[in-house]
């Protein structure tokens, strides 16, 4: 029987089984993540095991998460065990690269191999909920092969806080010598499930003693070690009187370290006493020399900071009748966990909500607000030492039925769009019901809220406003959603000292708010043909547009004739500069390079482009579909998709036409905005740009992602240089090898590329009516590519499998 709390999944199995060699009982990971797409397949490889067989792959969301609720709960330690097996599954000219998190805290990056890879951590947990999940940064599909979690012993892997885990790095059991370098101990052996390796060395000399009875269960032996790995040690060979061990990992940075000894006397030596000192990297951490006692366990452990190397050497104390023995010992790495998870209460408060309305997101999957980069689509948290939920926004939704008592769990609400008129009533009835009777509206209850919310928070701050002096070089941001003096802007820019971009709206400064954080200042050019219409009102609108595909917009200014704007700040630019930093010309059919080239950026690799092309499309899908009323973006080009530090994509300058002016209460203006390149062609008719122009300037930034080609050449003519104009006739001729951006060297999946070909050629007809929503664009990028990917890496599936998992996809 299995130590109580055992978690096994076999990630890609249908069934439940008991695997032959541990006797341990393995389920399907159906009940622990959403999507996810199944492949069987038998590794042409030395490893057998049945997990390696099976694998889930995500090739549609960003950040996928398994969710572990061990009945042990919070506080308790856990080894928890990774497995990934390529193995060539996919037929891919290359595996993938990816991220692993444990909850909101970076764990590790899985490289580019078809090889076996096990990770394994030992982390206390801080909440009863513990979240797994691969994170995809645009260099392949993410996949798992397995996932296990192990309750172990809190006096054992002295971690009590939460801030810290232990990363595996070697456990090693040294005196082995009957069994295969292929082969380890682990459980039933190992009552907690741990791998134990062979290790080797020539100035090693192994011995056993099997018949000797080791108490692994007593007191004496609060580590556990398997019997069989303490019935065999090593000692040095009669060259050498120590046991030396140096392990090397090349590594620009300094980690921390923790290295635990396992020492067991099998030998029995009456009046003679075997003494032992241990120094590591050079340095002795022992205060006296240890003594072994006959068939006692003990472990010793060190932590150690160092950059390249762990190096350890065991030798004879003074006054000791033997050599040093050593039996077993491990290596593991202090891995820093700063980010605590979101507070339990509102993780519970939005799941509920979830559940309540059958929300079918599959985005929201892991924490709901950490890391950052991967908040909830429809949420902003607050980035305190413990995330809290400040907003949400589920006004795309199109929510109805009864208003869950849920929502007036998220005390920390500061904004709550209540866009949803179905919300409250049931069926036909047109009287609302609650589930809560005291709330007599949908409006009593918001209202009841806010009053709560800003009747703490006063009491909080006492009044306290922000000040600034004349030495002041950092400015308090209280809230994410407030004005600036144009005194505080000043302050900001550093008297606008770093100008970081230009636009049709003014000029771009860095800034620095409190804590170091930096912002964007767009300072809006008072010669604007545009003016300032509404320019307040439409600002505030705009800062409760909260998207993870949107640049958020955290404040303005609006103090006589100065007016600003300040946003986050995103650390990789903007798509045009990456797509023409390393410039290639082709219209004329010769190619010439800019005159100083970096290296070729792997990060914009096909993946990586695809993935920027799904963000962008998310933002402006909730431009569209998820405002009411709608925004029109009226210039979306490259240059307005910013990317982050992760490389994530975000949508910028969204309804500033709107804040300048219009001439309707809707957002369709009849001013042009666009860009030459980027403007529907029906403008120049019909003087109206709408949805659907949007959609024919999205259509050719896909084309510039897919050529590396600009929207226009460097002629004049723009009928001769349009990138459409370049494009048809080379898919007319079914000539991709020569549409696709050369800097990619050939390394592309062909049906991927003509995939999104074609949904940019759907994008840009001419007439507006002939082009899709960008919601079935987006559809198209997620979905359809990912069924091309299908297609394309199974050939040796049978018809049920591709159709089941075609069935997967597009069910969500």
């Amino acid at each position: 029987m299995a130590f109580s709390g055992f978690i096994s999944i076999d990630c890609g199995t249908t069934e439940e089984y008991r695997d032959e060699s541990t006797g341990i009982w393995y389920k399907p990971d159906t009940g622990f993540v959403k999507g996810g797409i199944i492949y069987n397949f038998f590794p042409k490889d030395s490893f057998s095991k049945r997990q390696l067989t099976t694998l889930r792959s995500f090739p549609v969301e960003r950040r996928s998460c398994y969710t572990l609720r061990p009945k042990q709960g919070k506080d308790y330690k856990y080894l928890i065990r990774a497995v990934f097996f390529h193995g060539g599954y996919d037929s891919s000219a290359q595996a993938p690269s990816f991220d692993i998190y444990l909850g909101p805290n970076f764990w590790a990056r899985v490289p580019r191999s078809y090889k076996y890879f096990s990770y394994e951590i030992i982390h206390t947990a801080s909440t009863d909920t513990i979240y797994f999940c691969l994170v995809n940064f645009g260099e392949g599909i993410p996949f798992i092969s397995s996932l296990e979690l192990r309750p172990l012993s809190k006096s054992i892997y002295g971690i009590a806080s939460h801030s810290l885990a232990l990363a595996h790095i070697g456990r090693f059991d040294v005196g082995a010598s009957n069994i295969s370098v292929y082969d380890y101990v682990r459980y039933k052996e190992d009552i907690y499930d741990r791998a134990w390796n062979i290790q080797s060395l020539d100035t090693w000399s192994a011995f056993s003693n099997t018949s000797v009875d080791i108490d692994t269960e007593g007191s004496s032996n609060a580590y556990r070690l398997p019997a069989q790995v303490l019935r065999t040690a090593v000692q040095p060979t009669i060259l050498s009187n120590n046991l030396y061990y140096n392990w090397i990992y090349n590594s620009s940075t300094s980690y921390e370290y923790c290295v635990y000894f396992h020492f067991a006397e099998i030998q029995l030596t009456p009046g003679r006493r075997r003494m032992i000192n241990i120094t590591v990297n050079g340095e002795s951490f022992l205060s006296e020399p240890i003594t072994l006692e006959y068939l006692k366990p003990l472990t010793i452990s060190t932590n150690i900071t160092t950059r390249d190397y762990v190096s350890f050497n065991i030798s004879p104390a003074a006054g000791s009748d033997l050599p040093p023995i050593l039996n077993a010992f491990e290596i593991h790495a202090l891995v820093p966990q700063p980010n605590l998870s979101t507070d339990t209460r509102d993780v519970d408060a939005i799941l509920e909500i979830k559940n309540a309305y059958g929300i079918s997101i599959i985005e929201w999957q892991g924490d709901p607000c950490l890391p950052s980069f991967l908040m909830w689509n429809g949420l902003n948290c607050s980035n305190d030492n413990s995330a809290r939920i400040i907003s949400v926004d589920l006004s795309s939704r199109k929510l109805t039925g009864e208003i869950s008592s849920s929502f007036s769990k998220l005390t920390e609400l500061e904004s709550f769009l209540d866009e949803n008129p179905g919300l409250g009533r049931t069926g036909s009835s047109k009287k609302p019901k609650f589930v809560v009777p005291l709330v007599a509206s949908f409006a009593v209850l918001v209202i009841i809220i806010l009053v709560y919310l800003v009747t703490r928070k006063l009491k909080s701050r006492g009044g306290e406003g922000v000040m600034i002096t004349k030495s002041s070089k950092e400015v308090p941001l209280k809230s994410k959603n407030r004005a600036f003096t144009y005194y505080e802007v000043l302050h900001i820019t550093d008297n606008f000292k770093t100008i970081i971009g230009e636009g049709g709206f003014g000029t771009v400064y860095l800034g620095t708010v409190q804590d170091n954080i930096q912002v964007a200042v767009k300072l809006l050019s008072s010669s604007s043909k545009q003016g300032y219409k509404e320019f307040q009102s439409e600002a505030q609108l705009l800062m409760i547009v909260h998207h993870r595909n949107l640049v958020s917009l955290i404040g303005y200014c609006d103090e006589d004739n100065n007016k600003a704007l300040i946003y986050e700040y995103m650390t990789n630019g903007n798509l045009h500069q990456k797509l023409s930093g390393w410039t290639i010309w082709c219209f004329s059919g010769s190619l010439s390079l800019t005159s100083s080239l970096p290296e070729k950026p792997e990060y914009f690799a096909l993946e990586y482009r695809v993935q920027i092309a799904v963000d962008a499309a998310y933002g402006l899908d909730y431009l569209h579909n998820g405002c009411k009323p709608p925004i029109i973006h009226r210039d979306m080009k490259t240059s307005n998709i910013l990317l982050d530090d992760k490389m994530q994509a975000k949508i910028s300058d969204f309804g500033l036409s709107r804040a300048f002016a219009n001439d309707s209460d809707s957002h369709i203006s009849t001013k042009p905005a666009g860009t030459p390149g980027y403007l529907d062609p029906e403008f120049h008719s019909s003087v109206n740009l709408n949805k659907k122009s949007d959609v024919y300037s999205f259509g050719i930034i896909l084309l510039e992602l897919i050529t590396g080609q600009p929207a226009l050449g460097k002629a004049t003519d723009e009928n001769n240089h349009h990138i459409l104009n370049w494009v048809i006739p080379k898919i007319e001729n079914g000539d991709m090898q020569n549409v696709v951006d050369p800097r990619l060297e050939g390394e592309f999946n062909t049906n991927t590329a003509w995939k999104i070909v074609e949904i940019a050629m759907s994008c840009t007809p001419r007439t507006a009516i002939q082009r899709p929503d960008i919601s079935q664009v987006l559809s198209e990028l997620k979905e359809s590519v990912a069924l091309e990917m299908i297609h394309d890496q199974n050939d040796g599936m049978d018809s049920l499998q591709i159709e089941s998992q075609i069935t997967e996809v597009s069910a969500r």
